[in-house]
């Protein structure tokens, strides 16, 4: 696990600057502090960096990337860890192949010299960003896992194509400006991003599941994008429904081997737990297939309402794991929202964040470079209450009054905290996801539902800009609709979401960014993409088998979990908000005073200064409902985010900073 960079000039005799590459690999230092290395061979136009994490192969010399390979015919660097990769290696040593090293990077350039990209994808296992050069072709390739766990960002000036694993290493380039694009700047208000976008003018990523093949001829670029996988949830005439203990059964063995896989590596592996079924699931698992007992990290919150800690314990004992429990209260996540910004590089509506930033940092104290999570369970086996809700509003029939009433009152009961934010406070209906979907999922129903807010919060030019623009319809067009066509409504709500919020929420400030930035690797071992195209077959009403959510995973994990888990209804995860504890309240308002005050909000052109005055009003007012400060408390903290985002990005010189931080390692050529 670590960090990429490449610069691609749009002519081979255009030199590609050493230094410049080797900055925009310590500017993620966070990402791979063990090691660093550049390549950027003479009249080839191409170079690479890459800042190394050792998990696999831990010798330095012989790990170190960009790897420079086939007679200096490739250029290849990689972020991510490929499973399975030891088969690989032995088939191709049996065909010929040398290796010079042990990292299970290296199998990716000698797949493709004998199978070329596409069908060297469909052999890929794992989580994964990379890049390859190819200079018989005068190619590169960039290349993104299935689901997006690990990052990607590239952008285009006159000269070059920049990419790299953080938004940051792309700034690094002197020709990269930061800018906060005005389309960006709305979605960061509202949550939920179109997919593909970020915050900044020009700057995109790779979307998961995607390649960009990158061609030049006669100065200028050919850019072809490629879906090479996707989620594909069967049609009703394609599904097969097979007994429940076939599904059962799959599931338990898919997990099984996807846990055994993570469990790899040449240092130390722990299990995030919290109180959930996924975390419990997973930690059950390792513990079964590990010999020695596995340190399980858990956050614990000094509130009751929101805080699983104890839930934990009961499993943690159950499975004779090691429990580390941090405790974390209000003070010390605003203390560290800031820099929380720096590493996520997009706004956060709650400050889970930074406890999972806090928690990676714990971890890495103690030692631990790598964790599996349970990440990827809701989004595979339909988890989050609302896919409960569009279940029972679209995908349930000959459901009578008393069922159906019985389903509203627990779904309303159970997830109260969480209205307004995992759940619409009110409905939302886009026409354009009307149109592609068959209905607007409620999980983009509470940030959609934000847009009259972010209206009032742009800045007057910027709200003119944007007064015909519909952020529903601008995820609608990033919905592939060979996907959405003819599947079952819960289908429909599960493919949404993990086009959207998985993406740009989970696995992003709530997963790579947070652990990488204390350069530490997390492996979701629910999305190994075996175990998912499993999963799409499971039929909706088994993953949610009457007010039950998950209930397949439930039946199959039913061993390993103590009854309190095994009966409990999904509790979504989250920090408890800051209108909920004064000290925490207080420690927002300090923080808007010193980056998004009245003047700095009008200086930085982007937030209207007087809503912003108005929502902090109603906050403080006992006449607001709950489910409205739960809203505005999101709004504020994305209204801070992207003051925060100014301060860093666009307030400084990133590739001065990147070139100081070089400076500073030594990292020197």
């Amino acid at each position: 696990m670590c960090g990429i960079a490449g610069i691609f000039a749009n002519r081979p005799e255009r030199e590609v600057d050493s230094q410049v590459l080797v900055n925009m690999a310590a500017i993620m230092h966070h990402r791979g502090p063990d090691n660093y290395g550049y390549c950027n061979p003479k009249d080839v136009g191409m170079g690479m960096s890459h800042a190394r994490l050792s998990i696999i192969d831990l010798n330095e010399s012989r790990g170190r990337q960009p790897f420079f390979l086939h007679g200096g015919q490739i250029i290849f660097a990689h972020n991510g860890e490929f499973y399975d990769y030891q088969r690989l290696r032995g088939e191709l040593t049996a065909l010929g192949e040398h290796f010079e090293t042990k990292s299970d990077s290296e199998i990716v350039p000698h797949l493709y010299m004998r199978l070329g990209m596409e069908e060297t994808l469909k052999h890929l296992r794992g989580e994964f960003a990379f890049g390859l050069f190819d200079e018989l072709q005068d190619t590169l390739y960039l290349v993104r896992d299935r689901f997006g766990i690990k990052p990607l960002y590239w952008t285009q000036t006159d000269n070059h194509i920049v990419f790299g694993s953080e938004v940051k290493t792309v700034l690094a380039h002197p020709e990269v400006n930061a800018v906060i694009d005005s389309h960006g700047l709305f979605h960061q208000l509202i949550q939920v991003m179109v997919p593909g976008r970020t915050a900044f003018k020009g700057v995109h990523q790779v979307e998961p599941g995607h390649m960009l093949k990158i061609t030049r001829k006669d100065g200028r670029f050919n850019i072809e994008t490629t879906k090479y996988w996707d989620m594909d949830f069967p049609t009703p005439q394609q599904r097969q429904r097979l007994d429940d203990e076939y599904y059962i059964e799959g599931v338990r063995k898919h997990l099984l081997e996807a846990v055994q896989l993570r469990l790899n590596a040449d240092v130390p592996v722990g299990c995030y737990l919290s109180g959930g079924i996924d975390s419990c699931a997973i930690l059950g698992l390792a513990s079964a297939a590990s010999q020695d007992p596995i340190r399980a990290f858990t956050i614990s919150f000094d509130s009751d309402e929101y805080d699983e800690a104890s839930i934990a314990t009961e499993m943690a004992r159950a499975t004779g794991a090691e429990q580390d429990i941090l405790k974390l209260n209000a003070d010390l996540l605003y203390d560290n929202f800031s820099r929380t910004i720096w590493h996520t590089e997009r706004t956060i509506y709650n400050t889970l964040a930074v406890a999972k930033l806090m928690m990676s940092q714990h971890v890495r104290h103690v030692d631990y470079k790598v964790v599996l999570t349970g990440e990827g369970s809701d989004e595979l086996f339909a988890g989050y209450p609302a896919f409960r809700k569009d279940m029972f509003l679209h995908g349930m029939e000959g459901l009578d009054a008393e069922q159906a009433a019985e389903w509203q009152r627990t779904l309303s009961e159970s997830n109260k905290l969480f209205q307004g934010a995992m759940l619409p406070k009110d409905e939302y209906v886009s026409e354009k996801i009307n149109d592609k979907v068959g209905f607007t999922p409620s999980c983009l129903q509470p940030w959609l539902g934000c847009s009259d807010l972010a209206r009032q919060l742009l800045n007057p030019e910027i709200r003119d800009e944007l007064k015909d623009y519909e952020p529903g319809a601008a995820i609608a067009d990033r919905l592939d609709e060979r996907y959405l066509k003819d599947r079952h409504p819960l289908d429909k709500a599960q493919y949404v979401w993990i086009k959207t919020m998985l993406e740009g929420q989970i696995l992003t400030w709530g997963g790579d960014r947070v652990d990488m930035a204390n350069s530490m690797e997390a492996r979701p071992a629910f999305l190994d993409h075996h175990l998912a195209e499993f999963a799409a077959t499971i039929p909706p009403q088994l993953r949610i088998r009457g007010s039950k959510e998950k209930y397949v995973l439930r039946e199959a994990m039913k061993g390993l979990l103590p009854t309190v888990l095994y009966e409990r209804q999904k509790f979504a995860f989250m920090a408890p908000p800051a209108h909920t504890d004064l000290k925490k309240w207080n420690k927002l308002k300090s923080l808007f005073k010193r980056h998004a005050s009245a003047d700095k909000l009008k200086e930085a052109g982007l937030i209207d200064a007087d809503f912003v005055q108005t929502l902090m009003e109603r906050q403080e007012s006992p006449d607001t409902p709950a489910a409205d400060k739960v809203q505005i408390d999101a709004v504020l903290n994305h209204v801070l985010g992207v003051m925060l985002l100014h301060h860093h990005f666009v307030d400084q010189d990133i590739s001065q900073l990147a070139h100081d931080r070089a400076q500073e390692l030594g990292w020197v050529v």
